[in-house]
């Protein structure tokens, strides 16, 4: 199975964002704490041309900690202001004004040299999509001023946010790269609905993600949906297990496994599998 998403948009966007650079001071960027890599466009890097890049793991409350701190320590020591976040419930997002002055002290000092006094730095936010941007903004800023939802693509055009006398926001579109060298990046970034569900088989990737989950988390399964797993079970057969567990039945008893596939994505997608994190660093 192969993962790729482009819109038109989104080449659109990422023009749009090389005209935008020019105009800010810092570049922040959220990534989704589960695949701290795989959700990093590495288009940005190439864009950034030499800005202070501040690096917020987004939903961490869904990723595993002890994870999570080696993925710090990784974006730490080349050279990022790193903080993590849970947007929804406004976890760590007080911090990101502290770290962005922090991140782009030389350029308030070179002003203030200059005698230009109180004048706000200004930050692009980006990231691809699904990944939460909008609703950051709306906790960073304490109102809705972005639309959010739970699907890659509700973003919409540019707007400038004034968020204090300190700091101004830009959102942009999220943005994937146009082709994933990585089939494996592609996989992660389904798992967690960056990419539309529409564009690939249910059925196949909650096999793959099921393969993943033994390997790495294989509590995750029998702990959610209360149920043993027997040893040797293949992937189909821990789907077909899922599928009892939740209901998912056909006329005539037979499981329905696309169904019982969606229920498992959508577990793991809310955090009901537990904190999983999707990638290490030592991978790379």
């Amino acid at each position: 199975m192969e993962f790729q998403w482009y819109p038109g948009h989104m080449a659109k966007a990422k023009k749009a964002m090389q005209e935008d650079i020019k105009l800010i001071d810092v570049i922040i960027e959220l990534v989704d704490s589960r695949i701290p890599y795989s959700s990093k466009n590495p288009d940005i890097d190439s864009l950034a041309n030499g800005k202070s890049r501040v690096m917020v793991m987004n939903k961490y409350d869904l990723a595993d900690s002890s994870v999570t701190d080696e993925w710090v320590k990784y974006y730490e020591d080349k050279g990022y202001f790193v903080a993590r976040t849970n947007s929804k419930d406004r976890t760590g997002v007080k911090a990101i004004n502290n770290i962005i002055q922090k991140a782009c002290h030389e350029k308030i000092e070179r002003d203030r040299r200059r005698g230009i006094l109180n004048r706000p730095v200004r930050a692009l936010v980006a990231g691809i999509p699904n990944v939460g941007k909008s609703t950051f903004i709306n906790s960073f800023t304490g109102r809705a001023c972005t639309k959010t939802g739970n699907k890659p693509g509700v973003t919409k055009g540019k707007q400038w946010i004034r968020l204090n006398k300190n700091v101004e926001l830009l959102d942009t579109p999220g943005i994937l790269w146009p082709k994933f060298e990585d089939q494996d990046s592609g996989m992660r970034l389904a798992f967690i609905g960056s990419i539309k569900d529409e564009l690939y088989n249910i059925y196949e990737l909650s096999i793959l993600l099921i393969k993943f989950l033994l390997e790495d988390y294989p509590g995750a399964i029998s702990s959610c949906y209360k149920t043993e797993i027997p040893a040797g079970s293949s992937e189909a057969d821990v789907l077909g297990i899922i599928a009892k567990c939740r209901g998912c039945i056909k006329s005539g008893a037979e499981p329905d496994l696309d169904k019982a596939g969606k229920c498992l994505v959508d577990d793991f997608r809310a955090g009901r599998l537990g904190r999983i994190t999707l990638e290490k660093p030592i991978q790379l």
